[in-house]
């Protein structure tokens, strides 16, 4: 059975490479090409290359490779994961498919069998509310504190703090003071313009 490569239609060669299904793809007779308008064309489930033509003339201009691709290791990494996980759904499913009802002699509301110990529903529960807490994590929610005032901050990262009590050093860090070696009495560094102490 004959395969034909599918076509994506135009794209536009920037110093990235080629933008395709939300990934960029690179290759050497690139250089100094930025700014033409070219065709792509891939074959299905080979997504690691794609072939190039010229978008007026149609000319083939050659192959592009999947830029900052995985390494053996990551990959495999990745399969092992995908792989438990889809144990666990599995082994998830066949329990919630397992439901018992006990026999009755007469018409009467079905009665669900299979009892749980206290501990054992509270461990379910706590497993399914840790996923969804994972899921609702939101690490930007609570901004950080402003750095000390002493420090120069650009007004694009200084919108971005919180104001706060200013950050006091430990003896010897950083040099944010330093004994004075008359009374053993700690006074602040002081620093020039070019840095030095």
């Amino acid at each position: 059975m004959d395969v034909h490569p599918e076509d994506a239609g135009t794209r536009t060669l920037t110093t990235r490479g080629i933008r395709f299904r939300k990934r960029d793809y690179v290759g050497p007779w690139m250089t100094g090409q930025a700014g033409i308008q070219v065709r792509v064309r891939f074959m299905p489930h080979h997504d690691h290359r794609i072939e190039v033509y010229h978008a007026a003339t149609g000319r083939y201009l050659g192959p592009a490779d999947l830029a900052d691709r995985a390494t053996d290791e990551q990959i495999s990494a990745v399969r092992r994961a995908r792989a438990a996980r889809t144990r666990r759904l599995k082994k998830d499913l066949q329990a919630s498919q397992r439901e018992r009802y006990a026999a009755v002699n007469q018409c009467e509301a079905p009665q669900r069998l299979g009892a749980l110990t206290g501990a054992q529903a509270e461990a379910e529960l706590a497993q399914t509310a840790d996923l969804d807490l994972a899921q609702l994590a939101m690490p930007d929610l609570i901004p950080h504190a402003a750095p000390p005032a002493d420090w120069r901050t650009p007004a694009s990262l200084a919108a971005l703090t919180t104001p706060g009590p200013p950050i006091r050093y430990p003896y010897g860090r950083d040099g944010a003071s330093a004994p004075d070696g008359r009374d053993g009495r700690t006074a602040p560094l002081t620093t020039d313009v070019d840095g030095d102490a």
